[in-house]
């Protein structure tokens, strides 16, 4: 009945709202009255589309125009502590009204973000730092929430070990080189002190065999103010097995998603929620599936990295064909790892970058010919060379994990330079360049936004609010504003570099970001992210 009666009071409020809205309403709590920074959402039945806008100071929030077609839909929420005190539903006919009533939550650890779960744990920054890699391949709610005591966290992280990173938990995939076994007596010593180390701190902070976990659980504030002002789209793929590592549109404004663990490029229409799926051809059937980076060129033709399967491959939305480049055989190895490619500026030379993971090069191929011009930054054995992005020139910058540096290859003449960032083992990981010869990067140990000006050769770094963000990514918007994401909070940050203020949009689910885009063509711009574990795509409109 909450959802069909407003109180006086609530429609007093509701005055204050845009006319042009299509469902409005209130939140409210006993123990808050009026709230700000719920995440509201609406799914229509049956649909694919969720759309979630956010509650202001005065608690109320609205869907504008046209964002939720007609008939009943299902209305959920967001706020660590609360739920919804029944179940919500609505039928959207023309201006719909709702004022929804939460209680708390019995179930706070299942609120918690994993930048809030590390908050929440006790130890140091030592202690807890691994727990980053864990979110690759899942949240820790596996981990957190397990039975599992020290000598069954040792046994679980030896298998895990055993995947290759282009792994999920629909999907784990094992690498054809079995690196591990062949590294010899000392580093299998070393790495199960490490296993034993990591075990001992997993035991001390999971549920185990108890009935809450021993320490208080600490979610964020709610978001306030401007991050209130946003509107979000999720749109739901084919199957729960997705895992869309990038999303871009190409100059029409379709937007496309690989898939991160399977042979997969996907299509969709924002407008309707239709996706539309190809099968990348496979290279080695025998080796993990998936592709890593997804780039269009100049003349809007899709590049994919596939790598494990030891190649890239370039699809036509003309024509809705493939072609396949893989390595020739004298670079082509089990443990070959080709996860980045670059073609935005092959029309310069008629060359791409592609890099290899696996034998921390980066290769220059060019297109016509097939020829591959091999160049090495650093000597084997090697930090992971992560990301490439090039310059107008052809010029590709590269991002160094295994430590903190930035590199540059020149295209005509080969020559590489590198240059440390100023936080040490930083782990740059993805970045863009814009148009003011400015890198952008994710620092991702660093916890740092990055920046590097190209014409200067000096750096910038920005701290987002939020602990434990561990930026993965970071691009710029045609406003010189920066856009980045991670795979912990659940937030979207926003930066504007002249004053150092940042903005972070809430996401209304566990959001696994990883490479980000933003689409300069509206005002304002418009960001966009797969959910690399939500098998979803996920828009943010910010509303100012």
């Amino acid at each position: 009945m909450a959802l069909k009666v407003l109180t006086l009071v609530a429609s007093l409020a509701l005055a204050a709202l845009p006319a042009a809205a299509q469902l409005s309403g209130t939140v409210r709590s006993a123990a808050e009255g009026a709230m700000e920074g719920v995440l509201v959402s609406a799914q229509r039945e049956g649909g694919t589309i969720t759309v979630t806008v956010v509650s202001d100071a005065a608690g109320r929030f609205a869907f504008p125009a046209n964002r939720l077609g007609p008939g009943r839909h299902a209305l959920s929420v967001r706020a660590a502590g609360y739920r919804l005190a029944s179940p919500a539903e609505v039928t959207v006919r023309g201006a719909t009204t709702a004022a929804l009533e939460l209680a708390p939550s019995d179930d706070l650890a299942s609120q918690l973000t994993n930048a809030e779960w590390l908050a929440s744990m006790p130890g140091t920054e030592a202690d807890k730092h691994f727990l980053r890699n864990c979110v690759n391949c899942h949240t820790l709610r596996q981990p957190l929430f397990s039975a599992h005591d020290h000598a069954g966290f040792v046994g679980v992280q030896e298998r895990m070990a055993t995947y290759a990173p282009a792994s999920g938990l629909h999907i784990p995939q094992r690498p054809l080189a079995d690196r591990i076994s062949n590294q010899g007596p000392a580093a299998a010593a070393a790495r199960m002190a490490v296993f034993q180390r990591q075990a001992t701190y997993l035991a001390r902070v999971n549920l185990g065999s108890r009935e809450a976990w021993p320490y208080p659980l600490r979610p964020f504030p709610r978001p306030s103010g401007r991050a209130t002002r946003v509107v979000i789209t999720e749109y739901d793929l084919p199957e729960q097995t997705r895992m869309p590592h990038d999303v871009v549109l190409t100059g029409d404004g379709t937007v496309w998603y690989n898939s991160f663990t399977e042979q997969l490029l996907g299509r969709l229409d924002p407008a309707t929620g239709e996706v539309r799926e190809y099968r990348v051809p496979e290279l080695k059937p025998d080796a993990p599936k998936g592709s890593l980076a997804l780039r269009p060129d100049a003349e809007g033709q899709l590049w994919l990295g596939l790598s494990y399967q030891g190649g890239v491959a370039r699809f036509n939305p003309r024509t809705e064909s493939f072609r396949m480049y893989p390595l020739p055989a004298n670079l082509q190895a089990n443990h070959t790892q080709t996860t980045e490619v670059e073609p935005r500026h092959l029309h310069v030379d008629g060359k791409v970058w592609i890099e290899d993971s696996g034998t921390y090069s980066i290769y220059q191929m060019d297109v016509a010919t097939g020829a591959i011009q091999v160049h090495q930054p650093f000597p084997i054995p090697s930090p992971n060379i992560y990301d490439i992005t090039t310059d107008p020139q052809n010029n590709v910058y590269f991002t160094v994990f295994g430590r903190g540096d930035i590199g540059r290859v020149d295209a005509r003449t080969g020559q590489i330079r590198i240059w440390p960032t100023p936080t040490p083992n930083s782990n740059p990981r993805r970045g863009t360049l814009d148009e003011r010869g400015r890198f952008w990067f994710g620092e991702f140990a660093g916890n740092r936004i990055g920046m590097f000006d190209t014409r200067t050769e000096t750096f910038r770094e920005f701290i987002p609010p939020t602990p434990f963000s561990f930026p993965y990514d970071a691009v710029a918007d045609r406003n010189g504003e920066v856009w980045t994401g991670n795979m912990m909070t659940d937030r979207i940050t926003r930066l504007n570099p002249e004053n150092g203020q940042m903005v972070e949009y809430p996401l209304p689910r566990s959001t696994n970001v990883r490479r980000v885009f933003v689409d300069n063509r509206t005002t304002p711009v418009t960001f966009w992210v797969g959910s690399n574990h939500g098998a979803s795509v996920v828009r943010l409109e910010p509303l100012d």
